[in-house]
């Protein structure tokens, strides 16, 4: 039985080692001095509770590759996001990883969005006026698969779809979707 749960920890790693792993190499191989925005930091919607947070592996492989993370969540505090880190025995370098204000904030200049929690807010958001302040070619990965990727594909963005999610016609990895 603890065999089992061993393998559903090491499955769940392997996930978020892949989609981060993913994201990194659609941004041509390389995240270092790229801001990242991150929206979503808590384990799950509706709350500030970050323990075992996805985020937490990305963000911590993100920043290892070079990245400046600009995390907004609606209930989560910074404090609470360095204990887990703490907790994990992660270093954090408060220059790569900053919490933003608001959505605006966090993806305003950014090379990349990243969605990690299942924020109702999040599918309301206007993502063509983030897509108009970010770097170009601007990447949009969607860890929870809420977002409507051909929308996202449609106001420009190069999206990419969380490791769970069958692949649509078009696809981060495809080349001249990003030209």
């Amino acid at each position: 039985c603890a065999a089992y749960w061993q393998q559903v920890v090491d499955m769940n790693d392997h996930q978020k080692t892949a989609f981060t792993s993913k994201i990194i190499q659609s941004l041509f191989n390389t995240v270092t001095k790229k801001k990242i925005a991150v929206l979503g930091f808590a384990f799950k919607k509706d709350t500030g509770d970050v323990r075992e947070t996805p985020a937490l592996m990305v963000c911590d492989m993100l920043m290892k590759d070079g990245a400046i993370v600009h995390v907004y969540d609606p209930k989560v505090l910074i404090e609470d996001a360095l204990t887990e880190f703490k907790y994990h025995d992660l270093e954090v370098n408060m220059s790569q990883f900053i919490f933003s204000k608001s959505p605006e904030e966090a993806c305003d200049g950014a090379h990349a969005i990243i969605v990690l929690t299942e924020w109702d807010e999040f599918k309301s958001y206007d993502y063509k006026s983030f897509y108009d302040k970010m770097m170009k070619p601007a990447f949009l990965f969607d860890g929870r698969n809420m977002l409507d990727h051909e929308a996202m594909v449609n106001i420009g963005a190069c999206a990419g779809q969380g490791t769970n999610q069958r692949p649509t016609s078009r696809s981060a990895t495809q080349p001249g979707l990003c030209e």
